[in-house]
């Protein structure tokens, strides 16, 4: 599993959104989280192919997402929201 949490540069939207999740699913990392700080949202991006991630979910802060096996764990994200600016 990969872990991200966003910079605030100008590239991170293509660098963490696009680049960084190809780059994963192509290698066969299982599950890719990114913590968005820009939108306030937590993406967990699963079922690599080979090229990319067939399932994408999202959900906003405070809103718990289940992350599916390999770790197979419902992260609460409520306290995240002490990171909006």
């Amino acid at each position: 599993m990969a872990v991200e949490v966003t910079s605030w540069g100008s590239d991170t939207v293509r660098r963490d959104h696009v680049e960084k999740p190809r780059a994963y699913a192509e290698t066969g990392i299982p599950l890719y989280l990114l913590i968005d700080r820009a939108k306030c949202e937590v993406s967990v991006y699963s079922q690599p192919n080979g090229q990319r991630y067939e399932s994408i979910h999202i959900v906003p802060y405070g809103t718990d997402i289940a992350l599916p096996d390999p770790v197979g764990i419902t992260l609460p994200t409520e306290v995240l929201k002490d990171w909006v600016r």
